[in-house]
């Protein structure tokens, strides 16, 4: 195991926990609607983070038996006080790299991974290891953005740079924020068959309000949280910055819109054959 967490180019900030939070509840049902496993099944969960996205796994299949690891005690310690508050007991948490897995061949049913792969340097690498510890027949549900999926109106060249200067950061700290597009490929790539992939697309204009926030709260949030990174690397100018967040904001005003893809993956273990 690996003793220093890998960087997350978006901090570890509370601000960035409440983000988090807010993310996974306002995509619960694009993202989570056909996630489910039955009484019994073992599942990990990998790179658990925060827990936000453990405590709606967790709600929607209570009679599952949930192992979440992450490599940071620190995100461990919140995710296990988050399910704890919500009087969640079917969940255990363990610190653990996703490269190197403390758990024994085929050990569990399933494997949900979310937001993970973006951020490592061998995504490919990361899903073999996960396959190892998958049961043959077994599934692992995959979801990831990609940012490049990013539609605005008004359009603005403004918002268009603070976006792919955010891309560039992850580039540069060794992930790919636009791994989404990705997923088929590399999930094959790991040896996974049968793998099935789903935009989730969300869209947003002022005719839905809650949309409307969301793009706000998750994704404008996300860039903010960025800036001095970004403004410290020499990725964009104070500027341009400015006016790519104004201009971001713009749409969710009247008459703006604004449209991002995540993609949803699922694959299976083999039932005979090598990992």
């Amino acid at each position: 195991m690996e003793s220093n967490p890998r960087p997350y180019v978006h901090g570890c900030s509370e601000h960035e926990s409440e983000r988090l939070y807010y993310q996974a509840s306002g995509l619960s049902h694009l993202l989570h609607c056909d996630t489910r496993y039955l009484p019994g099944e073992r599942v990990l969960e990998a790179a658990c983070g925060v827990g936000a996205q453990t405590v709606i796994l967790a709600k929607n299949s209570p009679e599952a038996v949930f192992v979440s690891v992450d490599i940071s005690p620190g995100s461990l310690a919140l995710a296990e006080d988050r399910i704890r508050a919500e009087g969640i007991t079917n969940v255990t948490f363990q610190q653990a790299d996703v490269f190197h897995l403390p758990f024994m061949d085929g050990w569990f049913d399933h494997v949900f991974v979310c937001f993970l792969l973006e951020h490592l340097p061998d995504p490919v690498l990361a899903l073999r290891e996960l396959k190892r510890v998958l049961r043959p027949g077994g599934t692992i549900t995959v979801i990831e953005g990609d940012h490049g999926s990013a539609l605005l109106y008004p359009d603005s060249p403004y918002a268009g740079r603070i976006i792919s200067s955010l891309v560039e950061l992850q580039r540069q700290m060794g992930g790919n924020a636009c791994i989404g597009r990705e997923l088929w490929h590399l999930m094959n790539d790991a040896g996974f068959a049968g793998v099935r992939v789903t935009p989730k697309l969300v869209y947003a204009d002022e005719s839905r309000p809650d949309y409307t926030e969301g793009v706000k709260h998750i994704f404008i949030a996300m860039i903010e949280g960025v800036r001095e990174e970004v403004l410290c690397r020499g990725l964009a100018d104070t500027g341009t910055w400015e006016k790519g967040i104004r201009d971001l904001y713009r749409t969710t005003e009247q008459g703006g819109s604004f449209c991002y893809t995540f993609f949803k993956a699922i694959g299976e273990k083999e039932r005979s054959g090598p990992d």
